[in-house]
């Protein structure tokens, strides 16, 4: 399904949304554990009690093992964008097989909360994510563009995707929520400084290629 050749060292933009287009984050509850998966599943300590863990991210937002995620991490995150029904993440993969291993683990534990809180079976995403290799700093900068301008499709936050939650917007124009388990870096030091990014973003006309658009099917 996925014919993209995945190598260290490369950038990807990560996709998927619910089956049959149904809505798949209801409330803070479910924003809040997808968003600890995508921060805290980067390498590959496990978390006993994702529950608990959960909780405390909540409370705490960064939890003890911080430092230990990080230095055995296998993918680096860079942004992200969690909609009602859809999320787009743009990751860098460190090790062979990295992102394969991450949104396996991802997506199998949403997937498995999911359908426990809300008393349901089978799927709960399309298939398998889609990655896109992201080929140079131009696609690089307009993706992330188009990820951060997104939420503005949304009524309420028209005009306000930079006091969006559920986004790295605000980690990228203002102060950095997740520290080292976001690494804007790479982005944001293509500019001489966050305001000139948000005027970037603000003005950007950019959009997904049509292969990711047909994949989410959200023209």
């Amino acid at each position: 399904m996925r014919r993209t050749r995945l190598s260290p060292n490369e950038y990807y933009h990560l996709c998927n949304r619910g089956v049959h287009k149904q809505v798949i984050f209801h409330d803070t509850g479910d924003y809040n554990r997808f968003l600890f998966l995508i921060l805290y599943f980067q390498s590959e300590v496990t978390f006993p009690q994702v529950g608990r863990s959960v909780k405390d991210f909540v409370k705490h937002r960064v939890l003890d093992n911080t430092e230990e995620i990080v230095k055995k991490r296998t993918v680096e995150l860079v942004s992200f964008r969690i909609m009602p029904n859809h999320f787009h993440l743009l990751v860098k993969e460190v090790e062979e097989e990295g992102i394969a291993a991450y949104m396996q683990r991802v997506l199998n534990a949403y997937a498995k909360y999911y359908n426990t809180r809300y008393d349901k079976s089978g799927h709960v995403f399309q298939g398998p994510y889609r990655a896109v290799h992201i080929e140079g700093d131009h696609q690089l900068l307009y993706l992330s563009s188009y990820i951060h301008r997104n939420p503005r499709e949304i009524g309420k936050w028209f005009k306000k995707e930079d006091q969006y939650p559920w986004s790295s917007y605000q980690d990228f124009i203002k102060e950095n929520r997740w520290g080292s388990l976001l690494l804007s870096e790479i982005v944001l030091g293509q500019f001489k400084g966050p305001d000139k990014y948000q005027e970037f973003t603000r003005t950007s006309p950019a959009k997904l290629l049509e292969e990711e658009l047909d994949y989410l099917k959200i023209l």
